[in-house]
């Protein structure tokens, strides 16, 4: 993947499904890249986007987890 950081759709979305499918997934930015196979720019954009639309938050060790909505 390239570093113009248009990121495709189907990767969002495949990523929020891990996610979905495994709500207690926290993972460390090394290991997002090496599960979905990204390089390090693109992994991060990914990250960022998701965290930005309100899917995922980082915990304060560092790992990206799933955000859980208010009830």
């Amino acid at each position: 993947m390239t570093s113009g950081l248009s990121l495709p759709e189907a990767l969002l979305q495949q990523i929020r499904r891990d996610y979905e499918e495994q709500p207690g997934l926290r993972l460390t930015p090394q290991q997002a890249q090496r599960l979905w196979g990204l390089d390090g720019p693109t992994c991060r954009a990914v990250l960022t986007a998701l965290v930005d639309s309100g899917v995922l938050q980082r915990s304060p060790d560092g790992r990206f987890v799933r955000r859980h909505s208010a009830a």
